[in-house]
């Protein structure tokens, strides 16, 4: 059996690390066997990981403390690897000239966004090309992901392959029956719209924007309500930005939810202001659980949906397009449920966990011949 290690920036919450637990739970086990590393500290996938019985290592007890230069060349050394497949900036820029250090036959760079930061840091994007010299491949999640690598890093074409990341259908399918009972149990108003914001709250997601598209929709529909999923470095200022509007009583800060199947089913309408993505596990949840989706026009999310027809593509940073668009959505449910029947059949067709992990072994199958 081959042996396959996973190298991630950290577990905490994030879509680059659910992708990682999908590829683990859903790969072939008779022929690979998976293992995942964190640069340092644990975080909630770490738990998600050992209570699915995924044998996981922490390499550092924080960020801080480079303890991984030591710690990761060892676990290389002691687990004999076939494959390190590493994932999100640190990991790739690291882990690859280790990985080449200590021998291991096949070294995978996984490109999950498209970081506007590694083309304006010199620095930085001269320390990925230097990486990626050290790579048997690249996966991207997404085309524009891929036009960087060709265009601004001039990686050949033929060493990059375009994955789109993917979920488990069974575990997001779309339900109606639950949608009392979803509302209930996270303390929402049984009556009025429901818009959600999901993921890590930082300043790639842009949820500064989704409040002050709260306020401009609730000047129309003061009966809706907003709610923000996740965690991150940016809660407190954007509590403090709903204290300032005075929107309190309509905007929830949910925290972490172990099981965001109950936020789409609460919700109708889901924002996504981002301002950079590659293929955010966010947007196919939701629209595998038939929830509308409005998001910027950019990277993963605008090569996904197909405005109009299954989602919403608004122009990134401009309050005014989404805002309406959102108070269309609430006026015309119709068209919403419209919307979001297309967007989950979309799912279902292209965007599976098996086809994912199918699509990785063949690259870990080619490589290793």
């Amino acid at each position: 059996m081959r042996r396959v290690l996973h190298v991630i920036d950290s577990l905490h919450l994030g879509g680059a690390q659910e992708v990682v637990m999908n590829l683990v739970l859903g790969g072939d086990r008779t022929r690979y066997s998976h293992e995942v590393a964190t640069l340092h500290g644990q975080g909630v996938y770490w738990e998600r990981m050992k209570e699915s019985g995924i044998r996981v290592h922490s390499l550092s007890p924080h960020k801080f403390l480079p303890a991984y230069l030591l710690t990761l060349p060892a676990l290389l050394q002691r687990g004999k690897f076939d494959v390190l497949h590493c994932h999100l900036v640190a990991s790739n820029i690291l882990a690859k000239p280790l990985g080449h250090l200590w021998g291991v036959p096949v070294i995978l760079n996984h490109d999950h966004n498209n970081d506007p930061y590694r083309a304006e840091q010199s620095v930085r994007l001269a320390l990925d090309v230097f990486s990626n010299r050290f790579a048997s491949h690249l996966i991207t999640v997404s085309d524009s992901c891929t036009r960087f690598l060709i265009d601004r890093e001039k990686l050949s074409p033929d060493k990059v392959t375009l994955i789109q990341n993917a979920i488990d259908l069974q575990k997001f399918s779309p339900t109606e029956a639950g949608r009392v009972n979803a509302r209930k149990a996270l303390g929402l108003p049984e009556k009025g719209a429901v818009i959600a914001g999901v993921g890590r709250l930082n300043p790639q997601k842009n949820f500064s924007l989704f409040i002050q598209i709260a306020a401009k929709v609730l000047q129309r529909h003061p009966e809706a309500h907003f709610i923000l999923v996740g965690e991150g470095p940016e809660l407190s200022l954007l509590k403090n930005q709903v204290k300032e509007c005075g929107l309190e009583q309509s905007v929830q800060f949910l925290g972490y939810l172990k099981d965001t199947r109950q936020a789409y089913a609460a919700a109708d309408i889901l924002v996504m202001p981002s301002l950079f993505e590659g293929l955010p596990m966010t947007l196919l949840e939701a629209m595998a659980m038939r929830v509308p989706v409005v998001a910027s026009a950019l990277d993963g999310m605008a090569e996904v949906i197909e405005n109009g027809v299954d989602g919403f593509l608004e122009a990134s940073g401009q309050v005014e397009g989404f805002s309406q668009r959102v108070i269309q959505l609430i006026e015309t449910p119709e068209l919403a449920a419209k919307v979001g029947l297309a967007a989950s059949q979309k799912i279902l067709q292209k965007f599976s966990s098996e086809r994912m992990c199918r699509e990785v072994e063949q690259i870990y199958d080619r490589l290793l011949r």
